[in-house]
């Protein structure tokens, strides 16, 4: 917390005092020093405290007129006792008699001093600036037989007329003492606010209406959410009576009067149903108040929802690591361990490798390793959904943005995985029209919801995944060369299972571990791992799983079923029965798409083998 003193010194004296006990606050602004200007003295206190001080200190007649005008807390420089004896002491040099001018709200009594000092002396009040004229012109005849001791505006007049004068100066012990006081004074007014703002802040961010009232009924806390549920506009309700103020909780005073407290009880009163609490504050014994607190029903449910919905966002991690990845394979080792150095980077990541090599699994493991492990991991299949829909979920949407859009819009997967990791799976089959949109995220780390005119800053790492060449892609126009480099900054290639045999078989093993496959009573032969060893796999380790599923149910090893030749139409048609050709056109399409599917390949590389587009193949989806 930055302080800042103001003090109106008296003369040049006094401020090298200041200068002298702290010159580093005085060279980096923090005691802020004026010299006090006589014929200004009504307001330059108010004018110096509109500088940036926290508080102000002056002396005398300065502080006289500062502490009713000033913006800021005035502190008095009070004039000791020992700061009249030691000027006394100064102007006894002058062997005359010495009159002592001083303002009225200074406590001296020179009766408890008179036996210290062996001089002549008088002591003079005065409360108006007009009498300091008349009582130093009172002494002008005797001129050459008075000294005359005071402040500024004193010892000036006292000048002006030809008198001997003493200004009676600060101690450099009093100066010490005050700004210690003042510093004490900012960090007293500060932990003031602080606790005024930290109420403040928490009567408004808690979701229950509060209320305080006082033993005499008075408002003395109110939150905004008590004058909304009250239903009519109510401007500063602390500090007016509770009974004309919100009547309809006058119950309250009963609290105040001795009746039980009320715990959690649903009431209803000014067409509100609520949860409901009041109860009692003490000092020490003494009840002093009774605090009021609702909860609206309705809005609990919908802060229950709120709640639901934060929750399911915690669910957004990554369940895997690179220590859950069992590999065995040296060139597979050689990719984890690549993966690995590429986790401890912040850039952009592109992974290679046929649907089923365990992509996503590798991208998990990239975002457990890095900085951002404890956020969100958040993973989409692009190949999975529609354009529009895709657009919609990757970027988020306002409300009314487009027909059926959710009441109060929605935020996109990019807005959860802040600070996180976001995994594109299947990014080469996003159309053209979403790599602009997606370049301009990469960019510009930012993104804007369908329907809304304001970008959201983002920190997301991105991790992407291929299971085509994004440059033969590039080649053919049909991905843009600079989402590319924007992308592929980092790269990664996943081998086929077919290519990295060594994995097969203790993959294999450990799925019917995981399964709790009895093994006494399914063991692995030799036959078997031949078996699984000479086969392609096109549906790679996630069709290893499968063949790993069916044999902990039956026993064998079936890869023939598996095979792209197997027959695809089982229906049975009656001859009898009249032959639909565009029925059995949908069987015959059915078939073959649900088989590549299940053999593990993309909607992508689908479409390209049935000659169809994704669009095409999206709408045989759905009409299956």
């Amino acid at each position: 917390m930055d302080k800042k003193i103001g003090i109106i010194v008296q003369d040049l004296e006094m401020k090298q005092i200041v200068v002298d006990l702290y010159p580093t606050e005085v060279k980096n602004g923090s005691i802020y020093i004026e010299l006090l200007e006589p014929e200004n003295i009504e307001y330059q206190g108010f004018e110096m405290s509109k500088k940036g001080i926290d508080v102000l200190i002056a002396r005398s007649g300065a502080y006289r007129f500062a502490k009713d005008k000033a913006l800021v807390p005035v502190i008095r420089l009070e004039m000791t006792s020992i700061d009249i004896l030691k000027a006394l002491k100064k102007a006894k040099t002058f062997h005359k008699e010495m009159v002592v001018v001083l303002w009225d709200g200074i406590n001296f009594d020179f009766n408890e001093w008179k036996d210290l000092i062996d001089a002549n002396v008088k002591v003079k009040f005065f409360s108006e600036r007009s009498e300091i004229e008349d009582i130093v012109e009172s002494f002008s005849k005797q001129k050459k037989q008075v000294v005359i001791l005071g402040g500024v505006i004193v010892t000036q007049l006292a000048a002006d007329k030809g008198m001997d004068s003493i200004f009676i100066n600060a101690t450099t012990d009093s100066i010490r003492e005050i700004i210690t006081f003042a510093s004490k004074t900012i960090d007293a007014i500060y932990e003031e606010k602080y606790r005024a703002e930290m109420l403040k802040t928490i009567l408004e961010g808690v979701h229950d209406a509060v209320l305080t009232v006082d033993i005499k009924g008075i408002i003395k806390t109110c939150n905004d959410r008590v004058i909304a549920l009250h239903g009519k506009k109510i401007d500063k309700p602390i500090g007016r009576e509770l009974a004309s103020t919100f009547p309809s909780l006058m119950f309250m005073m009963d609290i105040l009067n001795g009746s039980k407290e009320i715990v959690n009880q649903i009431m209803t009163f000014d067409d509100i149903t609520a949860v409901v609490s009041v109860s009692r504050i003490y000092v020490g014994k003494e009840i002093v108040a009774v605090v009021f607190t609702l909860r609206d029903i309705t809005k609990l449910q919908k802060l229950e929802k709120h709640i639901r919905v934060e929750l399911n966002k915690k669910g957004l991690v990554a369940k895997y690591c690179f220590e859950d990845m069992k590999v065995f394979d040296a060139d597979m080792v050689k990719v984890i361990d690549k993966a690995k150095r590429l986790g401890l980077d912040e850039n952009t990541v592109v992974i290679y490798g046929d649907s089923g090599t365990g992509k996503e699994m590798v991208a998990q493991g990239i975002h457990s390793i890095s900085r951002r492990r404890d956020e969100p991991f958040v993973a989409i299949n692009c190949g999975a959904i529609s354009e529009n829909l895709l657009e919609s979920e990757l970027f988020g949407y306002e409300e009314g943005a487009f027909t059926g859009a959710r009441k109060g819009g929605k935020p996109g997967l990019f807005e959860l995985a802040h600070g996180g990791t976001i995994f594109l799976d299947e990014i080469n089959s996003i159309s053209k029209n979403l790599q602009v949109k997606l370049l301009r995220i990469v960019e510009e780390k930012e993104v804007m919801r369908l329907g809304s005119d304001y970008v959201i800053p983002l920190d997301v790492r991105i991790v992407a995944a291929a299971n085509e060449d994004l440059r033969k892609m590039i080649a053919e126009g049909e991905f843009r060369s600079d989402l590319f480099y924007r992308l592929s900054i980092l790269e990664i290639t996943i081998p086929p299972l077919r290519k990295r045999k060594g994995d097969i078989i203790p993959l294999f093993c450990q799925f019917l571990e995981d399964m709790n496959v009895d093994i006494n009573k399914f063991p692995v032969t030799s036959e078997i791992e031949l078996k699984l060893l000479s086969y392609d796999w096109p549906g790679n380790v996630r069709e290893l799983k499968n063949i790993a599923r069916r044999y902990s149910i039956f026993g064998e090893i079936d890869l023939a079923n598996n095979k792209l030749n197997t027959p695809i139409i089982d229906e049975t048609i009656s001859i009898g029965n009249t032959i639909d050709l565009k029925e059995l056109n949908k069987i015959v399409e059915r078939k073959i798409i649900n088989m590549l599917s299940a053999s593990g390949m993309s909607k992508t590389d689908i479409a390209d083998m049935l000659g169809i587009s994704r669009t095409a193949l999206w709408k045989k989806l759905k009409e299956t």
